[in-house]
């Protein structure tokens, strides 16, 4: 688990983050959709990792292959060619049901449109993730990991789009995922909401320690990363490791 600090600027690992066991191993990842007698090459042989307590930030313009390597990771699809490995389980070979347990037990998402229960407050929609979760979170400690203790009572209409998007995370983080993967997660948002928003992110990421991929299309992000992987074309065209992680706040776009 991540300890707090409370610098401006990260002081550089004493362990990189490249260095600790991985939660992910993929190579040659092939995604190839057929319509009509088109095929669309989405990724095109893929090697990436993802370390424990890491935040990754992929990076990519629309049909670089983010999305869809994200949905791989996350057992929502599976390639068309190649390995994904979480830990010891192969993804690529996994029957639907093993899937469906995997993303249930292992995996938190977050979306760039909240897709919350209009008819239950933020309390209730958190809470049911935790009915079916094995070891979950109180909603209302969830909540309070991304400052909404004082609206989790309130209902989506009556929340603003950040907040929105914030019991969206704490939805994600109350099962205690050993993976968060978030798609665009301030695309919605302005500026300012956005960094709230990212500051949540950040925040669980380093309290608790959970294994973070964040993709999206606005280079600035990259600042608060452990490390960025740009994408383009289904390939990965090149990746860097950031000395000192820029905290959300000091973030200007």
């Amino acid at each position: 688990m991540h300890a707090t600090r409370t610098t401006d600027h990260d002081p550089p690992s004493a362990e990189p983050p490249d260095a600790r066991p991985r939660v992910f191993e993929a190579r040659g990842l092939t995604k190839v959709y057929t319509m009509g007698e088109v095929q669309v090459h989405a990724l095109r042989g893929v090697d990436l990792d993802l370390h424990e307590g890491e935040l990754l930030v992929l990076l990519g313009p629309s049909g670089s292959g983010k999305s869809t390597l994200l949905n791989i990771l996350g057992g929502l699809d599976t390639p068309t060619a190649g390995q994904v490995r979480y830990h010891n389980q192969d993804l690529a070979r996994a029957s639907d049901a093993e899937l469906t347990r995997y993303r249930r037990d292992h995996v938190g998402f977050i979306f760039q449109f909240y897709n919350l229960i209009p008819s239950l407050t933020a309390r209730e929609n958190v809470a049911l993730v935790t009915e079916i979760a094995r070891d979950p979170m109180q909603p209302g400690d969830a909540l309070a990991m991304v400052n909404l203790t004082d609206r989790m009572d309130h209902f989506p209409s009556q929340l603003s789009g950040g907040e929105q998007q914030r019991v969206a995370i704490a939805r994600a983080i109350a099962k205690r995922p050993q993976i968060l993967l978030c798609d665009e997660p301030t695309g919605a948002l302005d500026v300012h909401t956005g960094i709230i928003v990212l500051e949540a992110i950040d925040r669980v990421n380093r309290e608790l320690g959970t294994a973070t991929a964040v993709i999206t299309h606005n280079a600035v992000i990259a600042d608060m990363a452990d490390r960025v992987v740009s994408l383009s074309d289904g390939n990965i065209a090149r990746e860097h490791h950031n000395d000192r992680r820029v905290p959300a706040n000091k973030l200007t776009w």
